[in-house]
Parts: structure tokens; sequence; C-alpha cells
């Protein structure tokens, strides 16, 4: 897959450096993965959750934080949109 917005995982490790060996981690797989469709997702974190327009929702070190991706299965792009704390999550609005 091709992971879109690195950045944002880098500014978010800057914050949280306790995130980072797990936001390295998923990166690694996700770059490795091919992802065709939610159960290809959903077989490797049961975790995961799934919105409206391919919104794919990670948990992160055990659930203290939260990835929000949008994933485009047929052109194998992973865009990232926010990382936050499981608390900042549950205020957010997401599709």
């Amino acid at each position: 897959m091709n992971v879109v917005s690195r950045k944002i995982i880098n500014d978010f490790i800057k914050k949280h450096a306790d995130s980072k060996s797990s936001l390295e981690s998923w990166y690694l797989e996700a770059i490795n993965a091919n992802w065709k469709t939610s159960m290809d997702i959903k077989n490797r974190y049961v975790s995961a959750s799934f919105l409206s327009k391919n919104y794919v929702i990670f948990n992160i070190k055990g659930n203290s934080y939260r990835l929000v991706t949008q994933i485009a299965y047929n052109t194998g792009i992973v865009s990232i949109k926010w990382i936050g704390t499981h608390e900042e999550y549950n205020k957010k609005t997401f599709p």
C-alpha cells in the first residue's frame, strides 16, 4: 500500500513518544500490505473500525491512540487523516 501523509505520524510521535514503536510497526505493515477489501484489514486488525467513505480507524498502542485513515482499495492508497488520543477521538466526527 502507498501510505500518504507520513508527516502526520512523525509529528504525532514528536508529541507522544510512547506511540513511536506502535505507529512505526503499523506503518511498516501498511506499506507492505495489499489490502483489497475491508476483510483483508479485519483479518489482521480485529479491532479496526470501518466507517463510510472507506474510513478505517486503527487502535494504536493498546487503544491509547486512534489512527484515522481513508483507504482507496482500488489504487492501494492509504491516506492518514488524523491521529489522536482515545479521548480526543471521542470528541471528533468522521464520516
